[in-house]
């Protein structure tokens, strides 16, 4: 589960598309609601939800005062992978102090361009708490997204799993998570898909070539973003 700013730089280039013609008052629904980096630029009724646990935790959690720490020993990053309990600091160490905001990913060191140690876990804080005011009236909430009830009309905008992604490799049912979105859209809510590739049913509405580090091992790769929605045949 990757959390730390994976959207926040397609945000400026994808909300105009997801929120054109947006009605007042009308719902804006994320099911994978991640590190919050779409919704927190989104105005008006708004729910966030994640099947983790924890991600809900630490976004309730920041909406109710919690305050991360300034500074996180590798020691007590390895005491917290070990001994986790669902509760906001946990999930912010286990984000937020994880090499590439990765969960549990490792204990993230380095040196800036000036050669002097990064306080990731400090540069995590000021991130997040940077979002505290605009997600303050999401409605969070910790759900499988097929378990989810939107509201009438709402619109959709799902960051899944990406198909292929060797950490989420065979724990995600991309059929049905496409099934799910076409139900989704016959329902009458708009929806909104970023993935890699998509079925022949579903339509490229913008697509963008940017650079992803995903892990020490792999390093800097780049790949082609992609936003989809349902190609509804013209009468």
């Amino acid at each position: 589960m990757k959390y730390m700013g994976s959207k926040n730089r397609i945000a400026k280039d994808i909300l105009p598309i997801i929120l054109k013609g947006r009605k007042p008052n009308q719902w804006y629904v994320e099911p994978f609601v991640g590190g919050c980096n779409i919704i927190d630029k989104v105005d008006g009724n708004r729910v966030g939800s994640d099947f983790n646990e924890y991600v809900i935790s630490l976004f309730k959690g920041i909406q109710e005062g919690f305050v991360p720490p300034d500074h996180v020993t590798e020691i007590e990053y390895k005491n917290t992978q070990k001994n986790r309990t669902i509760n906001p600091l946990t999930a912010f160490i286990g984000f937020g102090c994880s090499y590439s905001g990765k969960w549990f990913g490792g204990y993230a060191r380095g040196n800036t361009n000036a050669g002097h140690p990064r306080n990731y876990c400090l540069e995590s804080k000021k991130n997040i708490m940077r979002q505290k005011d605009a997600i303050y009236y999401v409605h969070f909430l910790h759900r499988h997204y097929k378990n989810l009830i939107i509201p009438n009309n709402s619109i959709i905008y799902c960051d899944p799993p990406y198909e292929g992604t060797t950490a989420y490799k065979d724990k995600f049912n991309h059929k049905d998570f496409w099934q799910w979105c076409r139900e989704k859209s016959n329902e009458g809510h708009k929806i909104f898909i970023s993935e890699y590739n998509a079925p022949e049913d579903f339509e490229c509405v913008w697509s963008k070539e940017i650079n992803s580090s995903l892990t020490k091992e792999t390093g800097s790769k780049k790949g082609v973003e992609k936003l989809f929605m349902i190609n509804h045949p013209k009468p």
